[in-house]
This record gives C-alpha cells, structure tokens and sequence, in this order.
C-alpha cells in the first residue's frame, strides 16, 4: 500500500485547461489561513497499488466520429447507475458554433473549453473536439451536485479516485504519450490564439498499478486498454491535466 498526505493549505492558484498546453490561468489568489492544532490527527488516505474497476465499454464508431469525449463520458455516466445513451449526450453537448476558415495563412475555428468545435458526425467537414468545462456541464445535468472537476490536479489524485473505484474522464491523445510540437497548429478564436492537435482523445480511466495505467478506450470499444503510466502522464499534462468524475452519494 501507499499512502498519499493531502495538502493542509492550498496555493489559491485555480487552473483552467484551455486548447494550448502553455495557456493557463491564474486568478488572484484568496488569502487563507488555516490553522491546524497539534492534537488534531492529520487525515491519511490509503492508497492501493493497484486497482481496475469494471465500467462500460463503448465505441464511438461508426455513428461519432469526432465522439470521444462524449462517448467516454457515456461509459462514467453509466458506471455511476445513469441510464444514457452516448448520442444523446452527442446532442445535448454545449456547441461552438464557430465555422473553419483559413485566411492569409492563419486558421480561425472555436475554442473547445467553449463547447464543441466543428461536426461530430463526420470527416468529411471540419472539426476537432470538446474539452472539460462544457463536459461538466452537461454531466451536472445527470449527477447534480455529484460531478468533480479533478483539471489540474496531480495524477496522485486521480489515482485516489481510482482507489476507490470511481473511473475518471480524462483528455489526452491517441498514441497515449508526450506529442511533438509539430503535432500541434495554432488557431485564431474569438477568445484568442490557441494551440491544438488533431491527435487530441479522450478516454475513461479504470485502473492503474506499479508500471501501466488502464482505460476505456472509445474509438477502438477497447475495454482495460493499458499504456505505460509515466507516457500517459506526460500525454495528460501537455493537454492541460484534465479531468472529471463523479462523487459518492
């Protein structure tokens, strides 16, 4: 076993993932103090060293796509007891109804953190993705008050989640490992310059142990798919530490 000692003070410092993996924000801070007494017992969370909790598998093809995200939040819907079905949640995501245009050498398109970019259904039409914040969103209609944002959070507390048999909604891409920066191009959006890769995936985590770390994969209906921990990590990190699950009654 190990055991992760979870901070007594926070920095203050909120993350917010956005497309490019060097875009964050960083709100002011609120001053806190917090005063522990010597006699209170710090609280200590067991971690196991491995876990692999049995969730839906689902693929997104033939029908989406571009349905990753969607789809990998069907399979965590459906492991909290939410009967849905993955095109519904395809038509309830918020959209981004910004069009593609590529004009004096730049590409204006929208921001996912902004709602779905592009058409999910097809190839053959221009499109990319949807990120955390709108995906919360629309999990909070199933599981109001239950949907954590784990975004920015170390991959300790994922694993926590995972401990305790919660899967965990994440973004990172398909080959499951840090990317080049020639994988990614940059977009000029209503909101500003951000950078994306048509690499970008989303999956549902389900397990880990001392060398892998296991998934759900959507576009392959892979179920426990596994891939080195430390590449995984890295491919999570550099699309900007995203994460949601669902919390215990």
């Amino acid at each position: 076993m190990a055991f992760f000692l979870p901070d007594i003070e926070e920095s203050g410092r909120v993350a917010r993932a956005v497309v490019s993996v060097k875009q964050w924000a960083y709100p002011p801070a609120v001053e806190t103090e917090t005063f522990v007494e010597h006699s209170q017992p710090v609280p200590i969370i067991e971690i196991k060293d491995h876990a692999l909790i049995d969730a839906p598998a689902i693929s997104q093809m033939p029908e989406l796509p571009r349905g990753c995200e969607v789809t990998s939040l069907t399979m965590l819907l459906q492991h909290a007891g939410i009967s849905v079905d993955k095109m519904i949640l395809a038509e309830k995501v918020k959209k981004n109804p910004e069009t593609y245009k590529a004009e004096g050498g730049e590409i204006y398109f929208g921001d996912p953190n902004k709602g779905f970019v592009g058409n999910m259904y097809t190839f053959s039409e221009p499109g990319l993705g949807v990120y955390h914040v709108p995906i919360k969103e629309l999990a909070d209609q199933y599981l109001p008050g239950r949907i954590a944002d784990l975004t920015g959070s170390e991959l300790q507390e994922i694993k926590n989640h995972l401990s305790e048999g919660r899967p965990v909604w994440v973004i990172t891409n398909i080959q499951f490992k840090k990317l080049p920066e020639t994988a990614f191009q940059t977009w000029q959006t209503p909101d500003g310059e951000i950078k994306v890769t048509y690499k970008e995936h989303s999956v549902l985590l389900t397990g880990y142990d001392g060398q892998s770390i296991y998934f759900n994969d959507p576009l392959t209906g892979e179920k426990n798919k596994k891939a080195p921990i430390a590449d995984f990590e890295e491919s999570w990190v550099q699309m900007g530490r995203q994460a949601i699950t669902y919390l215990p009654h």
